[in-house]
């Protein structure tokens, strides 16, 4: 009979069930030290690098060359409905003629283990059709006890190419430069790699595909749909491979508000929650 995964509540062991799920998750499947942030993004698989919007400071930055407003957002995910295993971001993106300037910050755990990023991004066009972008980011590891906090400072970027109006390629690349997260135990942070491209056939309709490939790891392929039921609904899925996951959600835009929903699913350890909201303030 097949068990589902529970999650202990007794007091000697409500930190095991976190810690596993940290070690397994951070070298099966997400490259921990860039947790991906959008919920239109985990909707569609994280299928983003060729992609343009606030959340571009942490898929491509490439895409702030294209986005030209000044706008805050906000996201939260619970991975795995367990509390202390969540994720909370905060971006703000400013822009300053041909280009535009990103900040962002991440945090995720809780109070006896967390990790958090600082992150500011600079992305500017080149003529019509390119976009290049850069991000900088300062990491922070913390754990509760006799533990030593560690710290690293990263760089990551991309560009962003559109061979016609609605087709868009996107490279992007993470952690090129092996930093290690310091003073003890010397542990480098993950290099990743990601390219893709999308396309809208008709005006309502968009799909992209993608590849990740983490210098450690497997390669993993992406892929991601959406469509406009209506004017400012928009529906939603994805699959994600090594490990294989679906993903699904919807987003609506009212006026200068927008808001995302969003759902993934591992095989083994259920459903994640997304949920985004972001509001252009000018």
């Amino acid at each position: 009979m097949k068990q589902k995964l529970k999650y202990c509540r007794k007091p000697g062991c409500n930190l095991l069930l976190p810690v596993f799920l940290l070690c397994f998750f951070s070298v099966s499947v997400y490259a921990q030290e860039n947790y991906p942030l959008g919920s239109r993004p985990a909707a569609l698989a994280n299928t983003y690098v060729m992609e343009s919007d606030i959340w571009s400071v942490s898929h491509n930055q490439a895409g702030l060359g294209d986005y030209h407003k000044f706008a805050l957002g906000f996201h939260h995910e619970n991975r795995y409905v367990i509390e202390e295993y969540s994720l909370h971001a905060i971006a703000l993106t400013l822009p300053v003629k041909a280009a535009t300037f990103g900040l962002s910050y991440t945090y995720f755990g809780y109070s006896a283990y967390n990790e958090s990023k600082i992150g500011i991004a600079y992305g500017r066009n080149f003529g019509d059709k390119i976009s290049a972008g850069i991000q900088l980011n300062y990491h922070y590891e913390y754990i509760s006890g006799d533990y030593q906090s560690r710290h690293a400072l990263t760089v990551e970027g991309g560009i962003q190419y559109k061979p016609l109006s609605n087709m868009r390629i996107g490279v992007h690349v993470f952690n090129p430069t092996r930093a290690q997260l310091s003073p003890v135990n010397l542990d480098t942070l993950t290099t990743c790699l990601r390219a893709g491209l999308s396309y809208s056939p008709i005006e309502k309709f968009w799909m992209g595909v993608e590849t990740e490939k983490s210098i450690n790891y497997e390669m993993r392929f992406k892929s991601g749909i959406e469509y406009e039921v209506i004017k400012g609904l928009n529906l939603r899925t994805g699959i994600i491979t090594a490990p294989f996951q679906n993903t699904f959600g919807l987003g609506f835009k009212i006026s200068r508000i927008s808001g995302d929903v969003a759902f993934s699913h591992h095989q083994t350890l259920g459903f994640t929650p997304h949920f985004s909201m972001q509001i252009e303030l000018k």
